[in-house]
């Protein structure tokens, strides 16, 4: 809610940023590094390697599958 007590307008770019995933395009899609099968983490937009212990990011319904784009996991 803003100051006018309005709620804000709908924000087009952390819509996108939220797109679905299709779902056969996850099944199809491995780690470029393990060439292992991913976790979709929706809450962050990430697709998970367990086996490289990567999280590659989701921008704009787009998945980057690049390992320098990935966020190293613990």
């Amino acid at each position: 809610m803003n100051a006018d007590g309005l709620d804000p307008p709908d924000n087009p770019a952390a819509a996108a940023s939220r797109a679905p995933i299709d779902r056969r395009m996850l099944e199809a899609l491995v780690c470029p590094m393990t060439h292992g099968t991913l976790t979709y983490d929706p809450e962050r937009q990430e697709l998970i390697s367990k086996a490289a212990h990567l999280a590659y990011p989701i921008r704009n319904g787009i998945p980057i599958m690049l390992e320098e784009e990935a966020r190293q996991l613990d």
